[in-house]
């Protein structure tokens, strides 16, 4: 077995692995088998990409009328708010009450003005990383394109200088380095979705593993 399959495969063991909640993780805010930490894990494919702000752009393309690309001054010309949500990672462990500032990412939806059949996303990160997502979940009014967490400047190692934030999916949903979205008519899974993650991710449902008809008993 090769290195990155190796890799792959204790990313997955990982997720997989039951963990003993912690007396705080029975607030109702945490979703079941999670555990609750104050620090920000690092997690990612083994790749951090040397983007700066002064060469990051981002993408929109595909089922658009025109492709629209952003460059650090373009993005910070947009409406910056800050919000405040939980992040939760398939690996279990939750965050509660991080502190988000950015874009909001139906601001970069309205800006691409997609075809009314595009129904889903692909998400592309500057590290060749995929997830998908349906169109609908950019909407939401806590999806971010963030450039910053916890009263700071996003870090590389989280992702900066620009990165997805999806409080309402499993981590994986929020992909890191964000270098384009893809507007189409079709799901496409991305690179966990086709390794066996669930397409949909939602915490709360523990959809971990495994596609809508085929979820774990």
């Amino acid at each position: 077995m090769t290195d990155w399959a190796k890799f792959i495969q204790a990313k997955i063991k990982l997720a997989r692995k039951g963990a003993a909640p912690s007396p705080a993780a029975l607030d109702a805010r945490t979703p079941p088998g999670q555990h609750l930490v104050t620090n920000f894990p690092v997690l990612d494919l083994g790749i951090r990409p040397k983007i700066t702000r002064d060469t990051w752009r981002l993408r929109l393309f595909g089922l658009v009328p025109r492709e629209v690309t952003l460059d650090w001054a373009a993005l910070s010309r947009l409406p910056q708010v800050k919000t405040v949500s939980d992040f939760h990672c398939v690996t279990r462990w939750s965050q509660l009450d991080m502190h988000w500032e950015g874009v909001l990412a139906r601001e970069l939806v309205m800006l691409a003005q997609p075809a009314p059949e595009a129904h889903f996303v692909t998400l592309h990160g500057y590290d060749e990383y995929t997830t998908n997502l349906p169109l609908a979940a950019l909407l939401d009014a806590d999806v971010l394109i963030a450039h910053g967490v916890s009263g700071k400047p996003l870090s590389d190692e989280h992702g900066g200088p620009v990165r997805l934030v999806v409080p309402k999916r499993y981590g994986w949903k929020s992909a890191k380095w964000l270098a384009a979205i893809e507007f189409h008519a079709q799901d496409r899974p991305g690179f966990w979705e086709v390794r066996g993650y669930h397409n949909d991710a939602d915490p709360w449902r523990e959809e971990r593993f495994g596609y809508p008809a085929q979820r774990e008993a």
